[in-house]
């Protein structure tokens, strides 16, 4: 018999569930304030103040990384959008709540259509995207966090729905020179593209009947998961949305 004590088993640490975040309220000072640090330091705003990766793809349609308030002013005066679509999806954090009394002072519809930078897109966000693009008032921005990966996602979209180009051609919208980075998990939005690429190089089916015909959504994601396994420390160190 040993007299060796036995090993204590470790207790799991119970993950504490986060309260919901509560909207700041901007008729308020102290609200305000808030609601302006949450954009400046806990969005990064301050590094967007001077840099805003803006970039006009075509004659009526912008993408960019989140504007702040003066910027959503400055796209209205300078640049006569009517438009801005934004990719991140509603909030009630202080970025989005004064984005969009921003767009309520000077006249701009706001649209929320969220997508993701880390996963193949649904058939049902595709369609949606196609529907939305014939839909809103131009010109038109549309912007994610860093405007490099969701927004590129809906650039190539774009190109493809609005402009009629192909997707050859389109895909150049994910690339870095809107800082788009392939080898993280971002590639996943390259992947989906290059699916349809390789499945129909030999027939030429369009790309909206591949979609709805053929695309298989997580057989896309689980073959790039494998092939790319070990260079998702970009992701870690990058921290981007």
């Amino acid at each position: 018999m040993s007299d060796t004590p036995d090993t204590p088993k470790k207790k799991k640490k119970r993950k504490k569930k986060r309260a919901p975040h509560v909207a700041a309220d901007l008729s308020t000072y102290s609200g305000r304030q808030r609601a302006e640090r949450e954009l400046v330091l806990g969005d990064h705003g301050f590094l967007r103040e001077s840099f805003q990766n803006l970039h006009r793809i075509s004659p009526e349609m912008w993408r960019s990384n989140q504007p702040n308030p003066r910027q959503v002013a400055e796209h209205a005066a300078e640049r006569g959008v009517q438009t801005i679509i934004n990719l991140r999806g509603q909030s009630t954090k202080g970025y989005y709540l004064l984005e969009k009394e921003a767009c309520e002072a000077v006249g701009i519809t706001l649209v929320d259509f969220q997508v993701f930078s880390r996963d193949t897109p649904t058939v049902e966000t595709i369609f949606a995207a196609r529907d939305l693009f014939e839909e809103i008032a131009y010109p038109a921005l549309m912007h994610c966090k860093s405007g490099a990966d969701r927004a590129g996602l809906m650039s190539v979209l774009y190109m493809i729905f609005r402009r009629g180009l192909p997707v050859t051609r389109a895909i150049e919208q994910l690339s870095g020179r809107y800082l788009h980075v392939k080898s993280g998990k971002t590639g996943m939005l390259d992947a989906f593209f290059q699916a349809y690429l390789d499945d129909t190089a030999g027939t030429g089916k369009s790309f909206l009947d591949w979609v709805q015909e053929d695309y298989d959504r997580m057989a896309v994601k689980n073959a790039f998961l494998t092939r790319n396994r070990k260079r998702f420390q970009w992701d870690r160190l990058l921290r981007r949305e």
